[in-house]
């Protein structure tokens, strides 16, 4: 497994970067990986909502089905699959009067062969993760409900 956690500080009150992360299909926005993300179910975001995201790693592109576990006001959690892998968003915030503190932790989980590789891929990973701690509070910031 790989984890990887980034704390990014974003100048919006909490309750709008929630609503502005509780849409996975805003990947595309901040997520220096993710290529697109549609959302697979209609109606108001909810727990038990689905994505397809579509991601390049290496060079490769691989698609994901994300389903959106855990939504509390301080509290999402992703988890995406596919045959190889399963990867889960964790995103915990915190309100700092004007500004939200966001804790996000990114863990991916190999099966079968891609295991072998998961050590080999962990620098790669904290390079995506830079990348989501430089965009998503910009991504965040600019958003307009």
């Amino acid at each position: 497994m790989i984890s990887v956690e980034r704390v990014l500080v974003v100048s919006r009150p909490v309750a709008e970067v929630v609503a502005y992360l509780e849409d996975f299909a805003r990947a595309e926005e901040w997520d220096p990986g993710t290529v697109r993300c549609v959302r697979l179910d209609d109606g108001p975001v909810r727990q038990g909502a689905r994505w397809l995201n579509t991601s390049r790693f290496r060079g490769r592109t691989t698609e994901l089905r994300y389903e959106l576990r855990v939504r509390e006001p301080f509290h999402l959690v992703f988890r995406g699959e596919n045959e190889t892998v399963t990867a889960l968003d964790d995103l915990r915030f915190a309100d700092e009067a004007t500004t939200t503190r966001l804790t996000y932790r990114a863990s991916l989980t190999f099966r079968g062969l891609a295991r072998l590789a998961a050590p080999f891929l962990r620098g790669e990973f904290e390079r995506l993760a830079d990348g989501v701690a430089d965009r998503l509070p910009e991504a965040a910031e600019a958003w307009r409900p």
